[in-house]
């Protein structure tokens, strides 16, 4: 696809910082003071593969140009073609130099930045990659327009030389400088057909705009790992579940029913099953904090080992609906690979488990051993998780009390949704009963295998 664009565009930085004065020089008597970054900004970005160019279009606010003084006329509107050249160099230095590309994992070199314009806070072009571009290749506003400076929005056409339209395609757009809170909508449009929509708040990073299938394995298995280290509330509901029980036999049932329950509402949660009301996140996390606090009290006034791991998959259901809210922001990076992405994050989950617990069973019975009675030092840990726990539920609690509930209107719809909840329902029971089978089995191997080791020691 062949584009004209308006000649004189050049991204020689000598030739920008001439002009840049230049136009500075003439314009001062009718420019703005320097302005400060602003509080909410919202990049728009469409990115679209094309033979041997690589179409990045871009629309950012005016006003998070900083350095940057327009000239204006009048009560502040904005002098568009004195701007001009401005409005070029702006594009550069403000956006397309934070801007990192990638092509088959090499960083493509230095884009240029054909054509800029700026519009009208109304205009709607950005819906649309076809319509953006015919938009901003368009004729410019006429130089009457009377357009607040801060008001303009500022669209460029950004282009990178790439060797195949079929590449595989990457970028890191840190866009967070442009605003205190800078929130990313970026469209990419692959050569082969449909579109990928990415939506995040600041600097995510490096984003795989269509990854493969072994990407999104590595990254969501990371993910999962990074969240159980990251979320201190499961740390200290884990440590509740391990302090009464530290033998290897006893530690099974009891993490591998918890396992088997947040994977349960983890999957549920991704394929919709979770309500999407206001109050649930805030619900959920309340009793997060209501899981610590009951685990803890049960250790203090003697926890069973037969009923722990019925506890621990209780709340497991639980927590799988915490861990969702995670997943749910980061599953728009999985590509075509949401299954994948959804069962790496479970192992990535899984294996972080597994290093908490390596960590923590082994430090427990040293403490045990060599500084505190084991039941005193239950007592006594189990006591500060209560303390933490019911601090974090008040809290939790009194935010849940801010959303009015309301029943929803029994039509279709409802009764829809009711159906696969009872499905949800009959899987979580059918999962209880698989292990409660399971582990009883597991016990008359335990007790088998012990007997015997017994038996051969006291022959011996």
């Amino acid at each position: 696809m062949r584009i004209d664009y308006p000649p004189g565009m050049t991204t020689s930085r000598i030739g920008r910082i001439g002009a840049l004065v230049a136009v500075a020089l003439v314009a001062i008597p009718s420019q703005p003071k320097g302005h400060e970054i602003p509080n909410d900004v919202t990049v728009r970005m469409f990115v679209k593969p094309d033979g041997r160019t690589l179409r990045v279009l871009v629309r950012v606010p005016l006003n998070a140009m900083r350095d940057f003084n327009f000239p204006v006329r009048g009560p502040g509107y904005l002098q568009i073609e004195a701007a001009e050249q401005m409005l070029h160099d702006a594009a550069i230095m403000w956006v397309a130099d934070y801007l990192e590309v990638y092509e088959n994992g090499a960083a493509l070199g230095r884009p240029m930045v054909p054509v800029t314009r700026v519009s009208l806070p109304s205009n709607l072009a950005f819906g649309d990659y076809d319509e953006a571009l015919g938009h901003i290749t368009s004729d410019p506003l006429p130089e009457e327009t009377e357009l607040i400076w801060e008001q303009a929005l500022l669209d460029a056409v950004i282009e990178y030389p790439i060797a195949s339209d079929q590449s595989e395609f990457s970028m890191r757009p840190a866009m967070a400088h442009l605003g205190l809170r800078t929130l990313t909508v970026l469209r990419f449009l692959p050569a082969k057909g449909g579109e990928r929509a990415f939506q995040y708040t600041g600097d995510h990073g490096l984003v795989r705009l269509d990854p493969r299938w072994h990407q999104a394995v590595w990254r969501f298995i990371a993910l999962g790992f990074d969240h159980i280290l990251d979320g201190f509330d499961h740390l200290l509901f884990l440590l509740c579940l391990v302090i009464p029980f530290r033998r290897f036999w006893a530690l099974v049932p009891i993490v591998t029913s918890f396992t088997v329950a947040h994977s349960i509402t983890l999957i549920a949660s991704a394929v919709g099953l979770a309500p999407d009301a206001l109050w649930f996140p805030p619900l959920i996390e309340t009793l997060i904090a209501l899981s610590i606090v009951f685990m803890a009290l049960e250790n203090i006034v003697g926890a069973k080992l037969q009923r722990r791991w019925m506890i621990a998959f209780g709340f497991g259901l639980v927590h799988g609906f915490g861990f969702s809210f995670v997943l749910s922001e980061s599953l728009q990076f999985a590509g075509g690979h949401l299954l994948t992405s959804l069962l790496s994050f479970n192992v990535g989950v899984e294996f972080g488990q597994l290093f908490v617990l390596a960590l923590a069973v082994p430090a427990l019975v040293l403490l045990f051993r060599h500084v505190l009675a084991e039941r005193m030092g239950t007592i006594i840990l189990s006591a500060l998780l209560a303390h933490t726990g019911w601090h974090w539920m008040t809290d939790r609690g009194s935010q849940l009390l801010q959303y009015q509930v309301t029943w929803p209107a029994v039509d279709t719809l409802f009764l829809a949704t009711l159906l696969r909840w009872l499905m949800l329902f009959v899987i979580i029971g059918g999962a209880a009963w698989a292990l409660r089978g399971g582990f009883a089995k597991l016990s008359e191997w335990a007790n088998g295998r012990m007997g015997g080791q017994a038996v051969g020691s006291s022959a011996t």
